[in-house]
């Protein structure tokens, strides 16, 4: 083991990014998560703390570092992702402050409520600020790709519904056997 450690640290391009100095990338999901890790943080911290602002600003503190660190080619994943991301991270912290009152429903419900409507804009300037982020640094190649990726991907051409019928075509199930043309058939 000792061994292949060395020639594992030997290689080019297997030195830490810390060693390296090199910038941090993430892929799409992993910037979805920092993006929920943080803003998940952020809304505990001011449920515990009684501190509106810090669900807000944890959460665009999270929009800002996911974008600035997701690798470009992931960027559309990030883009479309902080508002389900902000629902569900205050939906879990409501659950998560409200487990030990006699009424947790009713605490979800009113917490949720309030935490939303008081909320709301950072939901906006977060989801704004990604979209800042994300289209210099190559959100619209991501859409242009996944636009000619979904063009090129129909299942049917113009051509090919003209006929749906091949009488010339031996079926699926009977290899050798050919279906006759309703000319033969007569």
């Amino acid at each position: 083991m000792r061994g292949q450690r060395g020639r594992t640290r030997g290689r080019p391009g297997s030195r830490g990014r810390a060693a390296g100095g090199g910038p941090i990338t993430l892929t799409g999901r992993g910037g979805v998560v920092v993006l929920a890790g943080i803003a998940l943080a952020g809304a505990l911290l001011s449920r515990w703390l009684d501190l509106g602002v810090l669900a807000g600003a944890g959460f665009l503190a999270g929009c800002v570092l996911a974008a600035l660190a997701t690798r470009p080619a992931d960027l559309l994943t990030l883009a479309v992702s902080p508002p389900a991301v902000f629902l569900a991270v205050t939906v879990l912290a409501e659950i998560v402050t409200t487990l030990g009152e006699p009424s947790p429903v009713r605490g979800v419900a009113v917490g949720l409520l309030t935490a939303l409507a008081s909320t709301a804009p950072w939901l906006f300037g977060g989801t704004l600020l990604t979209l800042l982020i994300t289209v210099p640094r190559g959100l619209p190649a991501n859409v242009r790709e996944l636009r000619d990726r979904l063009a090129g991907s129909r299942l049917f051409e113009q051509e090919e519904n003209e006929n749906p019928v091949r009488w010339e075509e031996p079926p699926a199930g009977g290899r050798g056997r050919r279906r006759l043309s309703p000319d033969e058939a007569d």
